[in-house]
């Protein structure tokens, strides 16, 4: 570990873990309760257990995303991070944050108050004073680390995830806003939910695909940036206007169905651009890296993220196929193997690079985390062939042949029981 503020990034990740434990905890219980729906339907009803493992999910993810910009800001900037006790403040923030939510919508706390009550938006429904809490550990994070770049050297990787990491916390903004016409209500939501996902979480994705590959490769910084440089461009051109494949069906004018259809096309191609940079870079590769089993996350998250998110997200984002399928099970499979394989993916390979690092020690036991790859990856695959499966069927029945929709779940529960 060549910086001690670097360690800030392990409290981060401690953190990080155990909200991935809940999130496939609640998982597993929601695929259950799909087959057995009174399955613990009074002690945990299935609305609350799915918002435990979606809000998880998020939170997880972007507490991973923190504690990466934690560890690899100071190597990129060469410093220390400017405030050590400001990013502990930030970390309790966030976990105050997460416990109230949890608190409210399991014992429906505050039902109907403007400020404390739950919002009933999906992805969005924190409580008024938990998002002004997000807002607040976004803004001590973007002072820290902005802070940090900005007295130290600027790189390419640095740059890329700093525009990534205001983005994020911009967009968030939108969230606040919350209308009363519906339409215009979804179209707020897409902003943040898309516009993250679709947008400037593949900045932070591939930043931190960028240094790892730096480091486990020993690739020139030059030819990572070139990279980088086209990977951004793609995410950004395609991932924007893109977002009108979600304006389709929502009271939008219709001229969105033909720029949601065609931008959103090309939200492959960055995809492409990072399964092709992460094997180039193996390929090219200079250096013996020991820690075997960060490398192969980094390649399983480029590779994974290019069917999941590409693929799978083409196969139904034009509109005239998007018009029979949205709502389905389709949609379930393209969204499980678009954030296992992007985001999950990436955070596990920079858990896997940096934990030895910040311990001091070598990897404990590669053999298992690469097994770990290997079952998580097989299942998430698994599980996404069989929805995809459920969703065909479940659209020709109930889209094109006209039958009513508890009709069709009971003949795909088949493909619940695989699942």
């Amino acid at each position: 570990m060549k910086y001690q503020s670097q360690k800030i990034a392990l409290a981060y990740i401690l953190v990080a873990l155990a909200l991935f434990a809940v999130q496939v905890t609640m998982g597993v219980v929601l695929g259950y309760i799909y087959v057995q729906p009174n399955f613990l339907a009074e002690v945990l009803p299935f609305s609350v257990a799915r918002m435990l493992h979606t809000n998880s999910l998020i939170v997880w993810l972007l507490t991973g995303f923190f504690g990466a910009a934690y560890f690899l800001i100071p190597e990129e900037a060469e410093r220390e991070i400017h405030s050590v006790k400001a990013a502990y403040i930030q970390l309790a923030i966030l976990v105050l944050g997460t416990a109230g939510v949890v608190v409210t919508y399991l014992f429906n706390l505050f039902e109907g108050n403007f400020l404390l009550g739950r919002e009933g938006r999906e992805f969005l429904e924190q409580p008024r004073w938990v998002k002004v809490g997000i807002v607040v550990a976004a803004l001590i994070f973007l002072w820290n680390v902005t802070m940090t770049v900005a007295k130290g050297r600027k790189t390419v990787i640095s740059s890329i995830l700093l525009i990534g990491l205001w983005g994020l916390a911009l967009l968030f903004l939108f969230s606040f806003y919350n209308p009363d016409n519906l339409a215009l209500d979804k179209q707020y939501w897409w902003n943040v939910v898309h516009l993250w996902v679709e947008g400037v979480w593949e900045l932070i994705m591939a930043s931190i695909l960028g240094f790892l590959m730096l480091k486990l490769t020993g690739v020139d910084r030059e030819v990572v940036e070139k990279w980088l440089y086209v990977i951004v461009a793609t995410a950004l051109f395609s991932g924007i206007l893109g977002t009108g494949h979600h304006y389709f069906w929502i009271g939008m004018p219709a001229y969105w169905q033909w720029i949601g259809s065609i931008f959103s096309s090309f939200e492959v191609v960055p995809f492409f651009a990072m399964m092709a940079f992460a094997f180039v870079m193996v390929w090219k590769g200079r250096r013996d890296h020991p820690n075997k089993a960060a490398l192969l996350w980094s390649l399983g998250c480029a590779v994974l993220a290019f069917f999941g998110a590409g693929v799978w997200g083409f196969l139904h984002t034009l509109h005239g196929v998007n018009y029979y399928t949205h709502g389905t099970q389709v949609t379930a499979a393209h969204g499980h193997l678009a954030f296992y394989g992007a985001y999950v993916c990436v955070n596990l390979a920079l858990f896997t690079y940096a934990l030895p690092i910040l311990k001091q020690r070598d990897p404990y036991n590669q053999v298992l985390n690469m097994v770990g790859f290997w079952l998580m990856s097989a299942g998430m695959v698994f599980m996404t062939f069989v929805l995809t499966f459920a969703g065909t069927i479940q659209t020709h029945l109930q889209r094109v042949m006209g039958q009513y929709y508890m009709e069709v779940q009971d003949q795909i529960a088949l493909f619940y029981w695989m699942r």
